[in-house]
């Protein structure tokens, strides 16, 4: 099969760029995007990933995609719902890629139902620090390696195949966009929707929302149908996270209700001007994209020109606060009065999960380095922008009271932009000594950046 073939090939040329770096030079992977908001201070030399990006197979009977690790989830969906089917999962984002969302963490609106992308993974392949590519999975020789890889961050390997579980869909999806006027009543009802499935007598299948201020946030309700009367198009002049404030009821395309956030990078575009009407025309529907906010967003890091605009201007300097924190439901509302007070930004994206409950146990499974407790409801709280950096206050102090307000209330914070803790605290809430265990059996040499490296001292 041509290709399986062309696979093999490409991993045998990843492992050959993988031994042509000398063992004192770190490693990364060579690819054209990122969603990362972590600035390396280290050379890196990139790892040949250029034909590791395709879907090696669907099997429509089976309900289970092949997928090549640097894949991204845009191709992948394209390959899936020309079946009737997508992952259990799918980030909001079209470049984020499928290895990506397994070592690094990925959500979206399914995962108060299916958890995160890493649990409907049943195999891989990974290259590991010592060279060698090993098939990994829950039971056998490597069962330690699988369930330490999510959250890794490529310190303990790349995936370079997965074999992921598929859920039929059909064509269209209806929305309820509902108001709550307090943020109690909002978690009551997503605790309602979490253990029910529905709502109104109504079939919830996934669940995102929005809070504009204490007083005013919303829960997007999305059911999964086969007609609808009409579409809305928000990749044009319409700007879709503006419509839970006009509309009770909207439906989209299954294509569109995936990638709605993608073409305003949820609100963010709106800081290149890209929701001004008059900017929106002139824009190229195929720039409004995030990945090319993203590449924005590169190159104002590289040359710091928005810093120096309000340096000239006489005002303070900005403090980056881009997170996604999980914190348990019942302290939900709690932390977002504490964020509304403290940091005041705005919107916020919330969004419900819960791990997976596995096929044949019905209990969920824990994941070492990124231990959520089974069978614990909890909400994504996504917040992305920048505050004043206060008189006599250091770049970095609010994301640092943000870290120690999230462990206060019993969650976690995703690590693909800045993070401030020390090592052992680290280790304590990322499972550092399980880290340290995998690592020194599959990278005895220690040629992967560490975690911690990564993650906090961003090597």
């Amino acid at each position: 099969m041509r290709a399986v073939r062309d696979h093999d090939l490409a991993v045998a040329q990843l492992r050959r760029s993988y031994a042509a770096v000398p063992p004192d030079l770190p490693v990364r992977l060579a690819k054209r995007t990122s969603n990362l908001f972590r600035p390396r201070n280290a050379p890196l030399t990139g790892l040949d990933v250029s034909g590791l990006g395709g879907v090696l197979g669907v099997d429509p009977v089976a309900r289970t995609a092949d997928v090549q690790g640097m894949c991204t989830y845009e191709r992948l969906v394209d390959a899936t719902l020309a079946h009737g089917l997508m992952p259990l999962v799918v980030p909001q984002l079209r470049t984020i890629t499928l290895g990506g969302a397994v070592t690094g963490l990925g959500i979206e609106s399914t995962s108060f139902r299916n958890g995160l992308p890493h649990e409907s993974v049943t195999e891989m392949d990974v290259l590991t620090g010592s060279g060698d590519v090993v098939t990994v999975g829950p039971q056998g020789e490597h069962a330690d390696l699988f369930a330490a890889f999510p959250n890794s961050l490529g310190s303990l390997g790349y995936a370079t195949r997965l074999r992921i579980e598929l859920q039929p869909v059909r064509r269209h999806v209806a929305l309820r966009n509902l108001r709550f006027g307090d943020l109690a009543g909002l978690s009551r009802a997503i605790a309602e929707i979490a253990a029910t499935g529905s709502w109104a007598g109504l079939s919830v299948d996934a669940m995102d929302g929005v809070m504009f201020g204490i007083d005013e946030a919303y829960l997007v309700l999305a059911t999964f149908v086969y007609d609808v009367p009409s579409v809305s198009d928000y990749t044009g002049q319409d700007i879709y996270y503006r419509s839970l404030r006009r509309r009770q009821h909207d439906a989209l395309s299954i294509h569109d209700y995936l990638w709605r956030w993608d073409t305003d990078w949820f609100w963010c575009s709106a800081a290149f001007g890209a929701q001004h009407p008059v900017v929106r025309r002139l824009w190229p529907a195929r720039w409004r994209r995030s990945d090319v906010y993203h590449r924005i967003v590169r190159l104002e890091h590289r040359h710091r020109v928005a810093g120096r605009i309000d340096r000239w201007r006489g005002q303070p300097a900005r403090e980056r606060v881009v997170q996604d924190v999980e914190v348990p439901l019942e302290r939900t509302a709690e932390f977002l009065h504490w964020f509304a007070r403290r940091v005041g930004m705005t919107p916020v994206w919330l969004c419900p999960l819960r791990l997976r409950a596995q096929s044949g146990t019905g209990s969920a499974r824990s994941w070492p380095l990124y231990p959520m407790r089974p069978g614990q409801d909890y909400v994504n709280i996504g917040f992305w922008g920048s505050v004043p950096i206060a008189e006599g206050a250091t770049d970095g102090d609010v994301n640092r009271e943000i870290e120690r307000a999230v462990s206060e209330a019993g969650g976690h914070k995703s690590l693909y932009s800045d993070a401030y803790y020390d090592r052992d605290s680290f280790d304590r809430l990322y499972g550092g000594d399980t880290w340290r265990v995998v690592r020194d059996r599959y990278d005895p040499a220690h040629r992967l950046t560490g975690l911690y490296e990564k993650a906090v001292a961003r090597a």
